[in-house]
Order: C-alpha cells, then sequence, then structure tokens
C-alpha cells in the first residue's frame, strides 16, 4: 500500500508511537510485544498490529517489535531522518518560545531564522538565530532552500505571507494564525489553532461534569 491511501487517522498516531518508543529505547528496552504497548499507550493491540502493517508490519511472530529498529523505521516514515531547515515568521513570545524548544532540533527541524515586522528585533538573536526584516523574506527562503516556514501572526497577516511565501519553494507551513490558508497542492499546511484545543478540553470537562450529575446518589 502506498502512503498516499494511509489514512490520517493511521499518519495522526504516528508521532506518538515514536515519542513512546523513544523512551523505551532510552531505558535500554530491547524489544516489546503489540499487547505490552497496548498497555501502555491505552491503543488496543489490534490497532497497533493494523497501523504498522500498513508499513510493513514490522514484528515477528513470538518475538514482537524490535524497539530499536520500529523507531528508526517509524522516524524514516515521518521524515525525521533528513535535517529539515526552518523559519520563524512572528517573533513575538510564541515565536521565541517555539524557538527556544530544543527537541524540535533534536527531531531534525532547525530553525535558521526569524522575521518580524517590528524595526525594533531586527538584528536581535533568539537562542542564536538572527531576526531580519519581513522584506527580506521571500529572497531569504530561496536563497536558503527553506524547508518550513513557522507562522505566528495575526490572521491578517498570515494570509498575506502565506501568499508571499507561495512564490518561493517552500515545502510547507506551520501554522499557527487562527485562519485557514489557501496555497499550490505542493505547499503542505499544518494548522494549529490553540483555542480549538481549549474548547474541546472544556467540552470535555463540561460532559465529565453532567455525567457525574447523573449518577445514582451511593446509599
Amino acid at each position: 500500500m502506498s502512503n498516499k491511501e494511509i489514512s490520517q487517522a493511521v499518519v495522526s498516531r504516528l508521532p506518538r508511537y515514536y515519542r513512546y518508543l523513544g523512551d523505551l529505547r532510552d531505558e535500554g528496552i530491547e524489544r516489546i510485544s503489540s499487547q505490552e504497548l497496548s498497555q501502555m499507550m491505552h491503543v488496543t493491540a489490534s490497532q497497533i498490529r493494523q497501523d504498522f502493517n500498513h508499513f510493513g508490519g514490522f514484528g515477528q511472530q513470538g518475538y514482537g517489535y524490535n524497539v530499536e529498529y520500529l523507531y528508526t523505521e517509524i522516524a524514516k516514515i515521518l521524515g525525521l531522518d533528513t535535517i529539515h531547515d526552518m523559519v520563524l515568521v512572528g517573533a513575538g513570545n510564541l515565536g521565541s518560545a517555539l524557538v527556544k524548544y530544543m527537541n524540535f532540533r533534536r527531531r531534525g527541524f532547525v530553525f535558521k531564522a526569524a522575521f518580524d515586522i517590528r524595526k525594533d528585533l531586527e538584528g536581535k538573536e533568539i537562542s542564536g538565530i538572527t531576526v531580519h526584516s519581513m522584506d527580506d523574506l521571500k529572497d531569504y527562503v530561496e536563497q536558503e532552500q527553506i524547508d518550513i516556514a513557522v507562522l505566528c501572526i495575526p490572521k491578517q497577516e498570515a494570509v498575506k505571507v502565506a501568499d508571499l511565501l507561495a512564490q518561493t519553494n517552500i515545502k510547507a507551513i506551520w501554522n499557527f494564525a487562527h485562519v485557514d490558508l489557501h496555497v499550490p497542492p505542493r505547499i503542505q499546511v499544518e494548522n494549529v489553532h490553540l483555542s480549538d484545543s481549549l474548547m474541546r478540553l472544556s467540552y470535555n470537562i463540561r460532559q465529565y461534569e453532567e455525567g457525574q450529575e447523573t449518577l445514582p446518589e451511593q446509599n
């Protein structure tokens, strides 16, 4: 089965598998069964086997999964066996926090530069990367062959910046602006709407509380 036929639901679970396998690897655990992984992750063993079978299975009957091998193979599937150069657009609090998060670099996502409309930020550094003028964004992305642009700017500006980036060789946009971007199909977009996540959390709180209220009283 080609990767194009694999559902986004399966793809969305791969980073979690990768994270758990990384922890097992760090603990020196060499192999694990789907049942043991199921108990750790609260995903059925059947689901785990089905997910892995999309990519060839990886396991051996009576042995389970080799942790190091599976960790490495999932890294390849996720494209983590290469370096992805990134630029930050919007060097405010959120953008600066993302640049400072070292796990991105460990995973191969490397910030090369930042860009901001504010003149007072030009030339300053955030964790070793320099903040440039927005006027330089297009040329920098093209000349440095940047893979990913991270947008931490208001939604009105995000639309304009996305249109600008569509004129470059950018491969993907990680969008924290609360707006859906329309770019050519060759540019992959991952939208991160933080407020949506909080609203889902609020919904689940309400559902739990209402469920508790309807439980019969204990004598």
